[in-house]
């Protein structure tokens, strides 16, 4: 059901960039025949929520692709040290009352995973962005710091996010939960987000989105059955292309 509070223009933005200190170029690796990038722009179109979304890319080659297989691309700065601050140029000359932040990376991205985001937000008045958790449901993820976990108040607020083991349980067990990198923002918040320096947790762990809680604001995170599978690396991009493939056998 979609909430009666969600703004009528709601931005999706897929920031992409060609260089990467891991792997290079990864926005236009082919999985089954396609574009990384392609993936994740066919999934998130799936999604309701909507009105618009746009490739932002500081990249010719990833805007040329992009326009061929019919997505709306923005060229940005190249000096943007973030995703963050390439959907905020964005956002700055499109009217919208919500921004989501659609990591470029995740061509199994899930549509109802932001929808879920979306309305969780848009039912949270006074809180100015919310994000995803997945329960850990392998053991292995606790002690991985490239798995970040996040827990939460009793309002599903954050606390805190970290990629040290959170909580640390010494007596009755307790669930982990793994942060998920999709954001929505406020629109009026983003702007002005992506203006803070950076504080010395955000540093210290190298996770942007201390610095909203750093600066003490809000962030809604909305519990996801959806498992990141993000692609880092060339490994990592031939696992998701095995899923993907699989998923297109059983079609």
């Amino acid at each position: 059901m979609v909430s009666s509070s969600v703004p009528h223009k709601i931005l999706g933005v897929i920031p992409a960039r060609f260089a990467s200190s891991r792997f290079p170029g990864k926005a236009l690796a082919a999985i089954a025949g396609k574009p990384m990038i392609q993936h994740v722009w066919e999934r998130a179109s799936q999604a309701g929520s909507f009105s618009k979304i746009i490739i932002a890319t500081d990249d010719e080659r990833i805007a040329t692709a992009a326009k061929r297989f019919g997505a709306e691309v923005r060229m940005t700065r190249m000096t943007h040290a973030s995703g963050t601050d390439r959907s905020a140029e964005v956002a700055a000359s499109e009217d919208a009352g919500f921004v989501v932040n659609i990591q470029g990376d995740e061509p199994l991205i899930d549509a109802t995973a932001i929808d879920a985001a979306v309305h969780g937000l848009a039912d949270a008045p006074g809180t100015p962005m919310s994000t995803l958790k997945k329960r850990i449901e392998d053991p292995s993820e606790l002690s991985n710091p490239n798995v970040v976990k996040v827990v939460t108040d009793l309002s599903g607020h954050a606390i805190y996010f970290s990629r040290s083991v959170l909580p640390y349980v010494r007596g009755e067990q307790t669930p982990h939960y793994k942060h998920i990198g999709l954001y929505v923002y406020r629109r009026d918040f983003l702007l002005g987000y992506s203006l803070m320096p950076p504080g010395p947790l955000e540093q210290a762990e190298r996770l942007e989105q201390l610095r909203a809680l750093e600066n003490g604001y809000r962030i809604l995170v909305v519990e996801t059955e959806y498992d990141s599978l993000g692609v880092d690396t060339p490994e990592d991009l031939e696992r998701v292309s095995k899923v993907v493939e699989a998923k297109l056998a059983m079609s």
